[in-house]
């Protein structure tokens, strides 16, 4: 047709220019995470065959796979835990071997081999980072159980962080060094100061046999926290505990603190010698306590019973303290034998929850000693 240059056979060929690169942007990015370690030394693949403890996570995995695998008539695409060495070798930088110090080298370490720039979501019940260069060195001198110390590169070498990295060492306790970028992440961004102590989580004693355990002692003395908050308290009482004879301490899993670092680092490591259990419902725990032969005491400050006239400190005895507010919950406080009050001057209103678990163990120790 004419005035038609329309021409069918025509190659059209794009005139946009070829697709640049990153520039080594890509590249630059992945600086300072360390190779990537193959699928039978992460202990997060079904694949994995290192010697450490196998995660219960992987093993379910592995499992998955050897049910998978007999269903489909195959061999099973898993790992052979146990197989392969995964503790730590001789490398360079961003391996994950141990940091040296400013002015000395630290020796090498027995544990688990760490890809930096890796690392699983914690669970509810996994283990928690403790975090600063104050901190970290507190719980080492507490004798805090830790499984990892998480320190960043190119970190300023104090005192402290001369304390902690020796401390841990001497602990055998496996010191990793990490970009800070990936610290800044694994804290959620958390002021860390490059110092991070990983703490496994607490274990738990069963709520029966804590009170089993109990009333096997010629005085058994049981302390119940109802909903205190504060770790600080928690680790401050259990400390009390410890230090007047007391035989166990329990709280509610849900809306209380529990032994967090925080807490076992404010115990002064009482926390190892003092069993202590969570229960789901309180009142239903010190109903069973008082069927078991413990008297229940609730600390308020409008108590009817006087403190320095408990004539119940003698015999099983079970202290029931109140939250850092409110104090003693109403169901708790009405299940209560008696509710205890302790004498102050007229112009101080309550004492904190721990320095009142102290005062009131204290008076029942001195009871028990003098008969009186």
């Amino acid at each position: 047709m004419p005035g038609n240059s329309r021409n069918a056979s025509k190659r059209v060929v794009s005139k946009k220019g070829a697709a640049s690169g990153s520039g080594g942007k890509n590249r630059a990015s992945l600086k300072g995470r360390g190779k990537t370690l193959p699928a039978d030394e992460r202990p997060w693949h079904k694949g994995y065959s290192g010697t450490e403890k196998l995660p219960e996570k992987t093993a379910r995995k592995q499992d998955k796979e050897r049910r998978a695998a007999a269903a489909e008539g195959r061999a099973p695409k898993v790992g052979q835990p146990g197989t392969k060495d995964t503790t730590w070798g001789r490398g360079g930088r961003n391996t994950g071997r141990p940091m040296p110090q400013r002015g000395g080298k630290l020796p090498a370490r027995g544990g688990p081999r760490v890809a930096p720039g890796r690392r699983s979501n914690p669970t509810k019940e996994g283990p928690e980072l403790l975090l600063g260069r104050n901190p970290v060195v507190e719980a080492l001198r507490a004798a805090v159980p830790a499984t990892a110390l998480y320190v960043a590169q190119g970190i300023d070498i104090d005192d402290r962080v001369n304390e902690i990295v020796r401390t841990a060492g001497d602990r055998g306790i496996p010191i990793l060094e990490i970009g800070r970028h990936e610290l800044d992440r694994m804290t959620g961004g958390v002021l860390h100061q490059g110092i991070g102590l990983q703490v496994p989580p607490f274990a738990y004693e069963d709520f029966d046999d804590l009170v089993a355990a109990a009333l096997e002692q010629t005085a058994p003395l049981l302390v119940a926290l109802d909903g205190v908050t504060d770790p600080r308290n928690v680790g401050a009482v259990i400390r009390s505990v410890a230090a007047f004879g007391g035989h166990g301490v329990f709280m509610t899993e849900r809306r209380a603190a529990g032994i967090t670092a925080t807490a076992w680092r404010t115990s002064s490591g009482a926390a190892a010698r003092v069993p202590v259990s969570q229960v789901v419902n309180l009142t239903r725990a010190i109903k069973t306590a008082q069927k078991a032969g413990f008297t229940a005491i609730g600390l308020d400050a409008d108590g009817e019973t006087d403190l320095y006239r408990l004539e119940a400190a003698i015999g099983p005895l079970l202290v029931v303290v109140g939250s850092e507010g409110r104090g003693l919950s109403r169901l708790v406080g009405e299940t209560c034998d008696l509710r205890v009050s302790i004498p102050m001057a007229s112009d101080v209103e309550s004492l904190n929850a721990s320095v009142a678990a102290a005062v009131t163990l204290a008076e029942v120790a001195r009871r028990r000693q003098y008969g009186q």
